[in-house]
C-alpha cells in the first residue's frame, strides 16, 4: 500500500506536504519567500560584527580563508541553534499538552517551567495539537501548534521562542492555519477545521511567558494570499529571463 495522497511527510530535519499526490506549499516557506524582512539584513551584519569582536583573539589564528567563512557563517549558527531550541521547545510543549510525564534537558529547563506555567494558569482543553491542515482552493499546507478551548472560548495558538518575541507578520501565519479547509487526524482522514474565536501567540521564554492575542481575520488571509503569490512569482521568476539577442546580419548591396 503505497503512502496517503494527501499527507506530512518529515524529510530528515524538515518535512513537506503532499495534496492530492502533489507537493502543496508550506505556510511558513511561502512568508519566508514572500515577505520583505529588512531587519534581517541588520541582524545579520550586526551578528557577524559581535562574533568577529568576541572571538578576535582565536579568529587571527585561522587562515584568512577560513577567518572569512567563520564569520560570514555566523548568523547562520545563530539562527540555527535558536531554531533548534524552537523545535525541541515545541516537541516537548505537544508532549506535556498531551498530559505527558517528560525529562527535560537542562538548557531547555526554564523554556518548559514556562510553558507548564501557562498550562497551569489557563488551563487549555486541546482540540487539536500539532494537526497538518490543507486549503485545497489555495494550495498550501502547514501545522498548527494548539487548537483549545480556554476561558469559554476557542483558540488558535502558536508557540514562539525567539529572543525578540513575536512580529506582527505572524498574523498572516495565524491567518493562514484558521482559514484552513481540513486537518488530518491521528487516522490520516480529513476532517473540517474547527472555527475559532481567537488567535493568540504564547511567547516562551526561560524566564516566563506572555500571551498576546493577534488579529488574523479575512483582510490578514487575504495578505497572505498576496504574499503567497509574490513567493510564487520569486519561486518562477528565472523563468521569464530569455536566452541573449544579437542583431540579424544585415545583407550588404552589391
Amino acid at each position: 500500500m503505497g503512502a496517503p495522497q494527501t499527507r506530512r511527510q518529515n524529510a530528515g530535519r524538515g518535512h513537506y506536504y503532499m495534496l492530492d499526490g502533489h507537493k502543496s506549499r508550506g505556510v511558513t516557506t511561502l512568508i519566508g519567500q514572500g515577505l520583505p524582512k529588512p531587519g534581517l539584513i541588520d541582524w545579520a551584519a550586526r551578528t557577524a560584527a559581535n562574533y568577529a569582536v568576541d572571538r578576535w583573539d582565536e579568529l587571527a589564528t585561522l587562515p584568512p580563508s577560513k577567518r572569512i567563512a567563520a564569520i560570514q557563517g555566523a548568523h547562520r549558527a545563530d539562527r540555527d541553534q535558536a531554531a533548534n531550541r524552537g523545535t525541541e521547545v515545541h516537541k516537548l510543549a505537544e508532549r506535556l499538552t498531551a498530559g505527558e510525564e517528560i525529562e527535560v534537558p537542562e538548557s531547555l529547563a526554564g523554556h518548559v517551567d514556562s510553558y507548564v506555567r501557562f498550562l497551569d494558569e489557563w488551563e487549555p482543553a486541546p482540540v487539536l495539537v500539532e494537526r497538518p491542515v490543507f486549503n485545497r482552493r489555495h494550495n498550501y499546507a502547514g501545522t498548527p501548534d494548539l487548537v483549545a478551548d480556554m476561558d469559554g472560548r476557542r483558540w488558535l495558538l502558536d508557540i514562539k521562542t525567539n529572543r525578540s518575541g513575536p512580529f506582527g507578520e505572524v498574523a498572516l501565519q495565524l491567518a493562514a492555519y484558521r482559514y484552513a479547509e481540513f486537518y488530518l487526524d491521528a487516522d490520516g482522514a480529513e476532517q473540517p477545521m474547527p472555527v475559532v474565536d481567537e488567535t493568540a501567540v504564547v511567547w516562551v521564554r526561560s524566564d516566563g511567558y506572555d500571551l498576546y492575542r493577534f488579529t488574523a481575520g479575512p483582510d490578514q488571509f487575504r495578505a497572505f494570499l498576496y504574499v503567497a503569490q509574490v513567493a510564487e512569482f520569486r519561486a518562477s521568476a528565472t523563468d521569464l529571463k530569455g536566452d541573449s539577442l544579437r542583431p540579424t546580419p544585415r545583407r550588404v548591396a552589391a
